[in-house]
């Protein structure tokens, strides 16, 4: 069985056992987190929400908070000697899915 959940704006599939890398949560490291909105259940029979599958729920584990790889941030102007170099680290959280009930 599957799913697929919206959170920070981005969709995940995710499966039970699964570990996803998500946008930071404010929950402790070791403490169960919800995820409310599931938009679609997929398995012997599909449940497509609408826009959210009523009743259904993913329950996951919060692993770790970290930051993501640095990404580089580079603009450019030629002929006009305009360069600016800038990095960003985005803080994330990794979750282990531990169930999803639907």
């Amino acid at each position: 069985m599957y799913a697929v959940i919206e959170t920070g704006g981005k969709q995940y599939r995710v499966e039970e056992g699964a570990t996803i890398t998500v946008e930071r949560l404010p929950v402790a490291e070791g403490e169960q987190v919800t995820f409310d909105r599931v938009l679609f259940v997929g398995g012997d029979e599909a449940k497509v929400g609408t826009p959210v599958v009523e009743g259904a729920k993913v329950i996951g584990t919060v692993l770790e908070h970290t930051k993501d790889k640095k990404k580089i941030i580079f603009r450019y102007r030629r002929k006009q000697r305009y360069r600016v170099k800038r990095g960003h680290r985005q803080p994330i959280t990794r979750v282990k899915i531990e169930s999803i009930e639907a």
